[in-house]
C-alpha cells in the first residue's frame, strides 16, 4: 500500500510539474503572440513575393508486353520462333523517358535553352507566351548548346530594338525580322503578335540562353515519371515548373518526343527488316532460276516430262507386252499343232477349225472352212456314189490344193507369229530397260525437285512477309496511348499558404519558446515558487508579487496584489506561531542571503498590516549597518545602537510612533557604530527584547543579511520566527544549499522562507492566487468604501 501511495505521489507531482511548466510558458504569452505576429507578417511578405510554383501531370498507357507487346514489327517472323524473348516492360519505359537523350530532344524542340526574364520592382518572373518577342537561333554550332550567355533588348519603337550582349555590350540596333549574326549562330528576333503590341512605351527583356546539358539536368531532376500501380501499365509524369504552360508544353512535348523516338526505332527495324527480305528475294530469285533449269535440262535429257506418271505407263506397256508374248506363244503353239497335224491325218479327215484366232490365221482358218466342206462333199457323195463319179475327182482335186493351201498358210502364219513375238520381246526388253532407270531418275529428280520446292516456299514465305512489313511500316503505331494529356492546376504546389502560415504558427510558437527555455536554462536566478519549494526542506510561507512602488506601506485602502500577498503572508504567520501563549509578544525577525532582496519592505508592511489589525506592534531595525526604515518613514538619526551604546537610558526615548497608525511603534537603528558585533553580543539587546515583549502584542525586526554579517546570528536566539526573505530574479540559485544548510541546522529558529519580489502573472498564472488581480477594482472583502479606477488592458501587456 506504502508503494502504491508513493506512486500515485509520484505521478501526482510529475502531472504538477508538468503543469505548472506549462502554465510558466503560457505566462510568456506576449512574447509567443508577438512571435505568431512577426512570423505572419514575414510568411505573408514571403507569399507576396516568392516566385509560385506549379505542377503539371500527364498520363500514358504504355503497351507492356508483360500485360499486353512491343516489336510488333518484328512480328514478320515470329512464326520462326524469332524475338519470342524481347518484352517491353513499364520500368524499362520509365527509364528511357527520363533518359538524358529523350529530354534533350524536348528541350530541343521547344526552345527551352532560351528564356525570358521580365525584371519587375521587386522580383524578376520568367516570361514563356506572354514575351513580348522571340528569339530564333539557326545555323547553331555544337558550342552554341555549350555555352551560356545572355542577351537584353531594349524596345526602341514598334519596329526598332537595341541589343546587349554579356556585360552590357552593345551589339547594335537591328529591325525586328533582321538576321543578327552572332559567334556561333544567327539570330532573329520576332514580335510576338498576341503580347508585342500590348505594351506601351519602351520596354526591356532579359533573355539567357543556358547551355543544353544543364537545363536536360534541371529538367531530368524535376521530371517523376512513375507507374499508377504495380499491375498497371498506366505511367504518370509529373514535374514542378513556376510556368504553368511551359511544364505542361515540356510533358507534351516529352510525350511526342517519346513516341517518335519509338516509331523511329520501330521504322528503323522494319526498313531494315524490309530491305533484308529484298535482298533475300534477289537471291532466292536466282537460286530458284537456276534449280528450274536443272530440272528442265534433266527431263530434256532422260525424254521425260513426268517420272511417276511415265513409270507407271511403263509399267502397264510391259503387262501388255507380256499378254501379248504369250499370247503369241500360245498361237504358235497352236499352229505348230495344226502342221503337226495336216502331216499326220487321213487323206480325207477333217481340220480343226476356229482354234487360230489371231488376224495372220484368216487364209487358213478360210481354206480349213473351204477344205472341211469339200471333204463332207467328196464322203457324202463316195457314201451314194464311186470314187470315179467325176464330181468327187474335182472335189479330190479342191481338197487336195486346199491341203496344200492350209499347210502354206499355217506355215505362212508361224512364220508371221514368230515375227511378232520377236518384236513383243524386243518391245518388253526396252519397256523393263527403262522401268530399270526409272528409280535412279526418279532419285536425281527428287534432289532438283526438292530444291526447287525449297526455293520455291522460302520465295512465296519472303515475298508474303515482305507485303506484311511494308503495311507494318506504313501504320507504325506509337509505344504509348495518352490518356490524358498534360494539365496543371491553377493552384500552385509551392508555396502552399496553409503550410506557410501553418509553418509560421509553429515557427511564431518555437523561436520564443527556444529562447525562454535557453533564457531560464543559462538562468541562475531564483524565479518561482517551484525553484524553492523542490529544493528546500524549510517551510515556505508565502510570496509577494512585485510592488508598483518600492516605499509603499499598507494602509487601510491598499488593494494592491502586494497588500493582499502580506495579508496572506500575515495569516500564515499566525498558524506558524500558535504555539506562542496568547499573553505573549510575538516576536518575527526578518532576514536575508543579500542586500536588497526586500527584508526592510516585508518587515514593514508586515508590521502595517498587523498593526492594522488593532494590534500593538513595534518594528525593530536591527540591520544596524545599512538601515533601511527611514526610506519608508520619516525617523530620528538616534535610534538602538545608540541606546545599546550608552547606560541608564529608557528605550523608550528612542521608540517613534508612526502618525497614521494607532498603534505602529518603529525603533530606529540609530548611528551606524565602528563596532556593531560588540553591541549586538551585549547582554543588554536580551534584556531590551524581554523588556518589549512585554509591551508590545508583536514585534517585528529587520535583521542584516546572513551570508554577509553575523549580526543576525547573534541575536537570533531571541526570535519566535524567522522570515527569510528570497527574492525572485535576484538571488543566485546556488545559496539555496547555505540556506538549507542554516535551517537543518537550526541557527535560525522557526525558519520559514518568503518568496518577495516576484511577478505576479508569472507565479501561478492566476493573481497568485489572492484574489485573482487585486487592485483592479475587485476587492473581494476588502473593500474600504474606496473605488480603485481599472486600469485598460494595453497599459499593462508588456509589463513585468
Amino acid at each position: 500500500m506504502e508503494d502504491n501511495s508513493s506512486f500515485i505521489n509520484n505521478r501526482q507531482e510529475e502531472s504538477l510539474d508538468l503543469r505548472e511548466l506549462a502554465e510558466r510558458y503560457f505566462l510568456e504569452w506576449k512574447w509567443f503572440v508577438f512571435g505568431i505576429l512577426v512570423c505572419s507578417i514575414l510568411a505573408s511578405l514571403y507569399l507576396r513575393y516568392a516566385i509560385p510554383i506549379y505542377s503539371a501531370t500527364a498520363t500514358i498507357l504504355v503497351k507492356d508486353e508483360k500485360k499486353g507487346g512491343l516489336q510488333s514489327e518484328l512480328a514478320a517472323f515470329s512464326d520462326l520462333g524469332l524475338m519470342t524473348g524481347v518484352k517491353n516492360n513499364v520500368d524499362n519505359e520509365i527509364e528511357v523517358i527520363k533518359s538524358r537523350r529523350i529530354i534533350e530532344k524536348a528541350v530541343k524542340k521547344l526552345g527551352f535553352n532560351v528564356t525570358y526574364i521580365s525584371e519587375g520592382r521587386v522580383k524578376a518572373f520568367e516570361q514563356y507566351n506572354d514575351k513580348p518577342v522571340e528569339f530564333t537561333f539557326y545555323n547553331v554550332s555544337d558550342k552554341f548548346y555549350k555555352t551560356q550567355k545572355s542577351f537584353t533588348l531594349t524596345s526602341i519603337d514598334k519596329n526598332h530594338f537595341e541589343l546587349f550582349g554579356d556585360g552590357q555590350i552593345k551589339l547594335g540596333k537591328y529591325a525586328y525580322g533582321a538576321i543578327v549574326d552572332l559567334d556561333d549562330s544567327k539570330l532573329v528576333v520576332n514580335k510576338n503578335p498576341k503580347t508585342f503590341y500590348k505594351k506601351t512605351g519602351e520596354f526591356t527583356v532579359l533573355v539567357n540562353v543556358n547551355s543544353i546539358e544543364n537545363v536536360v539536368e534541371s529538367y531530368r531532376g524535376r521530371l517523376n515519371v512513375a507507374a499508377l500501380s504495380k499491375n498497371s501499365s498506366v505511367v504518370s509524369l509529373t514535374i514542378n515548373d513556376p510556368v504553368r504552360e511551359k511544364a505542361e508544353d515540356f510533358l507534351d512535348a516529352v510525350i511526342e518526343v517519346y513516341n517518335q523516338d519509338a516509331i523511329a526505332d520501330k521504322k528503323f527495324i522494319s526498313e531494315n527488316t524490309l530491305n533484308f527480305i529484298q535482298d533475300r528475294l534477289k537471291i532466292i530469285s536466282v537460286e530458284l532460276g537456276d534449280v528450274e533449269k536443272d530440272a528442265e535440262g534433266f527431263k530434256k535429257a532422260n525424254n521425260v516430262t513426268d517420272i511417276v506418271s511415265q513409270g507407271q505407263l511403263y509399267l502397264n506397256n510391259s503387262v501388255d507386252f507380256e499378254k501379248e508374248l504369250i499370247e503369241a506363244e500360245t498361237q504358235l503353239k497352236v499352229v505348230s499343232s495344226l502342221l503337226d497335224y495336216m502331216k499326220s491325218k487321213g487323206k480325207w479327215d477333217l481340220v480343226p477349225n476356229n482354234i487360230i484366232s489371231t488376224a495372220d490365221g484368216k487364209d487358213a482358218s478360210s481354206f480349213i472352212l473351204q477344205y472341211n466342206d469339200y471333204v463332207l462333199q467328196r464322203n457324202r457323195i463316195v457314201k451314194d456314189g464311186t470314187l470315179k463319179n467325176s464330181i468327187v475327182i474335182n472335189l479330190e482335186e479342191k481338197i487336195e490344193e486346199l491341203n496344200n493351201n492350209i499347210t502354206a498358210s499355217l506355215l505362212r502364219t508361224k512364220a508371221s507369229i514368230n515375227i511378232r513375238k520377236a518384236d513383243l520381246q524386243k518391245q518388253q526388253d526396252l519397256i523393263q530397260g527403262k522401268i530399270s532407270q526409272i528409280p535412279t531418275q526418279e532419285r536425281e529428280y527428287r534432289i532438283l525437285d526438292r530444291q526447287q520446292k525449297i526455293k520455291e516456299s522460302l520465295y512465296l514465305y519472303l515475298l508474303q512477309k515482305r507485303e506484311e512489313t511494308a503495311i507494318s511500316l506504313a501504320v507504325t503505331a506509337p509505344i504509348s496511348k495518352l490518356v490524358d494529356e498534360a494539365f496543371s492546376s491553377s493552384s500552385p504546389v509551392s508555396p502552399q499558404r496553409n503550410i506557410i502560415y501553418l509553418i509560421a504558427l509553429a515557427l511564431g510558437i518555437l523561436i520564443p519558446f527556444s529562447i525562454i527555455y535557453v533564457i531560464n536554462l543559462f538562468d541562475n536566478k531564483i524565479k518561482y515558487r517551484q525553484d524553492i519549494e523542490g529544493k528546500m526542506s524549510a517551510p515556505f510561507l508565502g510570496d509577494i508579487p512585485k510592488s508598483e512602488t518600492h516605499d509603499e506601506i499598507i494602509n487601510t485602502n491598499s488593494r494592491s496584489s502586494s497588500a493582499e500577498a502580506i495579508r496572506i503572508v500575515r495569516t500564515n504567520l499566525e498558524f506558524m506561531l500558535t504555539k506562542i501563549p496568547e499573553n505573549r509578544s510575538k516576536t518575527i525577525f526578518v532576514t536575508s542571503t543579500l542586500p536588497k532582496e526586500g527584508k526592510t519592505f516585508v518587515a514593514i508592511n508586515l508590521a502595517s498590516t498587523i498593526a492594522l489589525s488593532g494590534k500593538k506592534v513595534l518594528l525593530i531595525g536591527l540591520d544596524v549597518r545599512n538601515p533601511k526604515i527611514d526610506r519608508y518613514v520619516k525617523l530620528p538619526s538616534k535610534g538602538l545602537t545608540n541606546y545599546l551604546a550608552k547606560n541608564n537610558e529608557d528605550i523608550n526615548d528612542y521608540i517613534v510612533k508612526l502618525d497614521d497608525f494607532e498603534s505602529f511603534y518603529v525603533l530606529p537603528s540609530g548611528v551606524v557604530p565602528p563596532n556593531p558585533v560588540d553591541l549586538l553580543m551585549n547582554n543588554k539587546v536580551t534584556v531590551l527584547f524581554e523588556q518589549l515583549k512585554k509591551e508590545y502584542d508583536y514585534i517585528i525586526v529587520d535583521t542584516a543579511p546572513v551570508s554577509l554579517v553575523t549580526d543576525t546570528l547573534l541575536v537570533a536566539q531571541n526570535a519566535d520566527i524567522f522570515i527569510y526573505v528570497i527574492r525572485a530574479n535576484y538571488l543566485d540559485k546556488r545559496f539555496l544549499k547555505m540556506i538549507e544548510t542554516i535551517y537543518k541546522e537550526k541557527k535560525l529558529p522557526n525558519m520559514a522562507i518568503l518568496l518577495n519580489d516576484t511577478i505576479w502573472r508569472k507565479s501561478y498564472g492566476y493573481g497568485y492566487g489572492y484574489g485573482y488581480g487585486y487592485g483592479y477594482g475587485y476587492g473581494y472583502g476588502y473593500g474600504y468604501g474606496q473605488e480603485v479606477v481599472k486600469k485598460p488592458w494595453y497599459t499593462t501587456l508588456f509589463k513585468k
